[in-house]
């Protein structure tokens, strides 16, 4: 009898990690949450492992697959828990990371906070050496020079370094030869080099992303050498894949050689599950909503593909503000992030007004009901006492949530605001949701869409709980919960394709270029892109090549990224790229301005795993089926100022195609469904549970 085989996902989040096991050829869903261990992330990653293995009676040796997504590295340049890190850069431009943009994200702000370089200026190193900005080399590279700073720097207990020297996306020879000159006579250093990281324009960004890569590259490189040797260790032999902040996979070794395309590798994982579980309830557009301990996060997904995006920012001096963190320049699923998750704060603030969040009580302690050490009141804390949560089931029943320790936490607003408890728990709840829909608002404002265009796909421990009143507030008229929503990123590791990114700056008029050089320019980068995804795919897979452009006006500071038709170009290629920009354009601005000329800045090229049939149907039985503690509970809810017995249902009880009203609270392993008393909801043939809303008059 041939053995089962499984994929493994890991998604450590900042207050649980998901582990996901599926069965090839039963396709069975596994899944277990187990808390964080934001000290060694590695720990709670394999116990969880380890804890899922005993429990299904699966060996080890049946894995062939592992993916993985983390929120260490992120985590890593927010707390500045980095290596010690240098810079070496030229001649004259040591104070790039200092100088910023001479930009206030808050102009009226006299004591504004900006971030401090990761690098710091007694860690910054000069040498003598000049490239001009058409590429031409004025100044050969002082390799001596360059040996003495790095010697001085390894001195001082520097043991990554970052080389950016000016222009050099323009002719990286002098980077390069940098490189293997420290590669050869500093051979324990870690040195990136902005050629390879980011070969971009803009010195203030190129410095920032390179900078970032070389202070989490030591931590990185040990962290993933640790996982996988303690996967090994489980008896877990098979090649650990890695999510990219782009919603694809690659193989280690990429991941270790460029870590800060790793950044956002648990959100994007997340929006890719939005999009293949909206594909199958053949719904094109929607909104992925991912609620978790910790924040929440909102992305665009059109045609079952989230928007992508090629800079972000990391460490913000004030989370939500932008312009206040520093640029980093990666291809990433266009991410919204909330401080809003099950753990977030509820507070007066200094007009005894009540807030909640962006801080969170995490993991470590967590909520009060978590009875791990925490006192403040949070968004947990709340749905307890309304009685939206089981507090004997919570987490798949992994862990006991305290009514009593939630009901203390929350007295001292109570007492504040003289209200009722359950009024200030509605309270906490109206606000979280009401923060969550205005950033999703503008999120899509912003990029020339309407919220109410879109479906809501809700996934994470809170966003069934919550995503019901988001969407109201939003003007959606539609939920898609899909199965195991609560652990639907780690999920999205098993579903992801395979995929690379890369870019190269021109910055030429379109007129000035013909098809020929820009087909080469194309060319080079697919080519680069096909010996990096070639050894992350198994043997026969296929991949194709997305080609587009940064493109601007002529006179004007910034681009739009562009989709371009793909190769070979020809005569009539022109006229089509200026065509898809002036789409691009309306399509944020409504209208384009009576400028002839455009600008290509950035060439980029996505080499994409084509024709992806992951297994994971979820349509096989279960081995064990959820089944509720209680068929009804007491919930208090706003509208009628009181408790109501609302009936609870889990999700494998609900019959295919059968409608059934609100309200209800629809339970599984991993999360709990809230569907109000106004609304229906219908489990349809592919496993996804649809809640249609009463529309807003």
């Amino acid at each position: 009898m041939t053995q089962d085989t499984y994929s493994l996902g890991i998604d450590i989040g900042g207050t649980f990690t998901d582990i996901v096991l599926y069965n090839h050829e039963q396709a069975y869903v596994f899944s277990h949450k187990e808390l964080t261990t934001p000290d060694d992330p590695t720990i709670g990653a394999i116990t969880g492992v380890r804890t899922l293995l005993e429990r299904e009676q699966v060996s080890a040796n049946a894995i062939t697959r592992v993916v993985h997504a983390t929120t260490l590295f992120a985590n890593a340049l927010i707390e500045r828990q980095g290596a010690a890190t240098g810079l070496v850069t030229t001649e004259g431009f040591s104070d790039t990371l200092e100088m910023r943009r001479e930009h206030k994200y808050d102009l009226y702000d006299l004591f504004i906070e900006i971030p401090q370089p990761l690098i710091p200026r007694a860690l910054r190193a000069e040498v003598k050496e000049r490239v001009k900005a058409d590429g031409t080399i004025e100044q050969p590279l002082d390799g001596d020079g360059l040996l003495q700073a790095c010697r001085h720097l390894v001195d001082q207990g520097v043991e990554s370094v970052a080389v950016v020297f000016l222009h050099a996306y323009a002719n990286s020879q002098n980077e390069v030869e940098a490189q293997q000159l420290l590669e050869r006579h500093l051979p324990q250093l870690y040195v990136s080099i902005s050629s390879d990281v980011s070969p971009q324009i803009r010195e203030y960004e190129r410095t920032s992303t390179t900078a970032a890569n070389a202070y989490i590259r030591p931590l990185a490189d040990k962290y993933l050498e640790s996982l996988e040797q303690m996967l090994r260790g489980l008896g877990i032999n098979c090649p650990l894949l890695m999510m990219l902040s782009n919603g694809g996979l690659t193989h280690l070794g990429e991941a270790r050689r460029v870590p800060i395309q790793l950044l956002e590798s648990g959100p994007a994982a997340g929006a890719i599950a939005a999009g293949f579980f909206s594909k199958r309830s053949q719904i094109s557009d929607v909104l992925a909503f991912d609620m978790g301990g910790t924040t929440a996060k909102l992305s665009i997904v059109k045609g079952h593909q989230p928007l992508i995006a090629h800079q972000i920012e990391a460490g913000r001096e004030r989370r939500f503000a932008t312009g206040s963190g520093m640029p980093i320049n990666i291809s990433t699923v266009e991410l919204l992030e909330i401080g809003a998750g099950g753990g977030s704060i509820a507070h007066l603030d200094s007009l005894n007004l009540l807030k909640v969040g962006p801080r969170s009580a995490g993991s470590e302690p967590g909520p009060a009901c978590y009875l791990r050490g925490g006192k403040d009141p949070t968004v947990t804390d709340a749905n307890l006492l309304l009685g939206r949560l089981d507090p004997e089931t919570f987490a798949g029943g992994t862990m006991k949530l305290s009514r009593d320790a939630a009901s203390e936490s929350i007295e001292a607003i109570v007492d504040a605001l003289r209200m009722p408890r359950e009024q200030v728990a509605d309270g906490v709840l109206a606000i979280v949701n009401e923060n969550m829909a205005a950033a999703a608002r503008v999120h899509g404002a912003d990029r020339g869409y309407d919220a109410s265009d879109f479906a809501l796909v809700v996934t994470g421990g809170g966003g069934p709980l919550h995503g019901c009143d988001v969407a109201r507030r939003l003007g959606i008229t539609r939920v898609i919960c899909p199965p195991d929503a609560g652990v639907a990123s780690a999920l999205g590791l098993l579903v992801a394709p395979a995929r690379v990114d890369r870019s190269v700056t021109v910055a030429r008029q379109l007129g000035e270029t013909s098809p020929e050089e820009l087909e080469a320019g194309f060319q080079a980068l697919e080519e680069d892109a096909t010996s990096v995804i070639q050894d992350t795919l198994t043997p026969g897979a296929e991949y194709a090549f997305e080609r587009r452009a940064d493109i601007r006006f002529a006179g004007q500071g910034f681009e739009i990224i562009t989709r371009l038709p793909d190769g070979p170009f020809d005569e009539t290629t022109p006229e089509s790229i200026n065509s898809a920009f002036q789409l691009a354009y309306t399509q944020v601005f409504g209208q384009v301005p009576p400028v002839a000329e455009i600008e290509l800045i950035n060439l980029r090229v996505a080499a994409v795993e084509q024709l992806v049939e992951r297994p994971l149907t979820l349509d096989g039985p279960r081995k064990e089926v959820w089944e509720v503690a209680i068929d009804s509970r007491e919930v208090w809810t706003a509208e009628s100022g009181g408790s109501g017995t609302v009936k609870v249902l889990s999700r494998e009880s609900l019959k295919i195609d059968q409608t059934r009203p609100g309200p209800l609270i629809i339970e599984d392993a991993s999360s709990t469904l809230l569907v109000p008393d106004d609304a229906s909801v219908v489990r349809d043939r592919a496993g996804n549970l649809i809640i249609d809303l009463k529309p807003n008059v």
